[in-house]
């Protein structure tokens, strides 16, 4: 069977389970189910989910001998594979890799700022003003991007090392006086 063979078999358990199917993978032994829903897959879903894909596989025996399921939410880092996928990211920092043959980057990241019904906008550094038009067609993987928020402020010289700190980062003044 293929990815999309399996991907139909298990669709319908899935959005049972109030989930939407992200990714079928198949590996040598592995079969990997990769779900998500509006608010994420609470662990009772996945579970939910885990019993309904593996009753499915168990009575279509798609594949000779053992193998083992996950299914899983696909983390902060999510594969964007359909258009809906994409307008849920508007908004958010993503990376793109086009086909070859497209013109300009063939990677571009930056913040999501457009999924309509036939492509989408991505702006960021090093792209043109008002960012880069992609087609669907013209994607060839994209996910979205974990942004840690920005880096501390370095510490400058003159202080103590491992003197009290302020929550600004600068150094508490010297206590002074009787307790």
């Amino acid at each position: 069977m293929t990815e999309e063979d399996v991907a139909r078999l298990v669709e319908p358990c899935v959005a049972a389970a109030g989930l939407e199917l992200v990714e079928v993978e198949l590996r040598p032994g592995i079969v990997r189910v990769v779900v998500d829903g509006p608010a994420g897959a609470d662990l009772d879903q996945l579970a939910q989910a885990t019993r309904a894909v593996s009753s499915v596989l168990d009575e279509h025996d798609p594949f000779p001998g053992r193998y083992t399921l996950e299914v899983s939410s696909p983390g902060v880092e999510r594969p964007l594979r359909t258009p809906e996928h994409f307008r849920r990211a508007v908004g958010r920092d993503v990376s793109v890799r086009t086909l070859a043959g497209t013109d300009g980057e063939r990677r571009v990241q930056g913040r999501l700022l457009v999924a309509d019904a036939t492509g989408v906008v991505v702006d960021g550094p090093g792209l043109p003003d008002g960012g880069r038009r992609i087609s669907y067609e013209e994607v060839d993987r994209a996910r979205t991007v974990f942004s840690w928020g920005p880096a501390p402020r370095p510490t400058t010289g003159g202080s103590r090392r491992g003197a009290p700190r302020r929550p600004d980062g600068e150094p508490r003044p010297a206590a002074t006086g009787r307790r």
